[in-house]
């Protein structure tokens, strides 16, 4: 059997990057696609996109690299977008241009299909709260997938927060984010150790690659690795988005939880009592 590491929204965080792909090295993983969100939050985009270009077989498009692409052709860029663009060489900036939405692939005889958010939309969030409905829409085709097929295992990043689910014989799957791990779910009375949730997450699967037959085990496993934050913190030299980008590295909560409480009630979710 083959393995394949998935890897998602690195974000510039050079440090926890290649503490990941030093670790896929370890275990002697050939295969490594990367779901996008390779930009943006930290400093070192640049040197993360050539990593990234360099050890990766299949890259697809972030909703920062699209953003990215559409806002710095404005006639009014977003100081975020002016800001990262120093980081990103003419180069860095065509190659973004230029990913793909979605990939996929048979092994051991389920359709496979990676995308960075959801089928339809690059930056809609699809979480444990969904409902039935929300969740089997992302095993859907749309105009940015491959085939017209409904994909048996889906696999995407965008959320930060590793996932596996399972429903209508179907699993979807989040793989966690490598340089900004997050989770949703916090109360200051409930919460345990946070360096549970701030280690840089990734997925292996493993199973017969390119097969469309069943007989052969398919797996998954979430890795989940301490890398040095103080390093990637202490290698900054820009006061843009600092503070914000610090407090998620070591406290694993989203800079914007507001938001997040927002779109949790527009599902029905009592923020509340979570």
């Amino acid at each position: 059997m083959e393995q394949i590491a998935i890897i998602s929204d690195i974000h510039g965080n050079l440090e926890a990057l290649n503490t990941v792909l030093k670790d896929i090295r370890k275990r002697g993983i050939k295969r490594i696609f990367c779901l996008g969100d390779i930009i943006f939050k930290g400093i070192h985009s640049s040197e993360c996109i050539r990593l990234i270009r360099d050890n990766c077989e299949v890259i697809i498009k972030g909703n920062c690299e699209d953003y990215f692409n559409k806002d710095i052709l404005s006639s009014n860029p977003s100081d975020r977008t002016k800001w990262n663009n120093k980081f990103l060489s003419k180069e860095d900036k065509e190659f973004i241009s230029n990913l793909s939405y979605s990939y996929e692939f048979y092994m051991s005889g389920s359709l496979i299909r990676l995308f960075h958010a959801n089928p339809f939309l690059i930056a809609k969030a699809t979480s444990t709260f969904d409902t039935l409905e929300r969740k089997y829409e992302m095993f859907l085709h749309s105009e940015n997938t491959i085939s017209d097929k409904i994909a048996d295992i889906v696999i995407f990043g965008h959320n930060h927060t590793p996932l596996l689910d399972k429903l209508y014989n179907r699993i979807l799957i989040n793989t966690g984010s490598v340089g900004d791990s997050t989770d949703i779910i916090r109360n200051d009375k409930k919460d345990g150790n946070v360096k549970l949730t701030t280690k840089a997450t990734y997925l292996i699967i493993e199973g017969e690659y390119g097969s469309m037959e069943y007989k052969d085990a398919l797996n998954f496993q979430f890795v989940n690795l301490v890398y040095d934050i103080d390093k990637e913190i202490a290698s900054w030299n820009d006061d843009f988005e600092f503070l914000e980008y610090k407090n998620e590295l070591y406290n694993g909560k989203y800079r914007d939880m507001e938001k997040i409480k927002k779109q949790l009630k527009e599902r029905g979710v009592d923020v509340d009592t979570i």
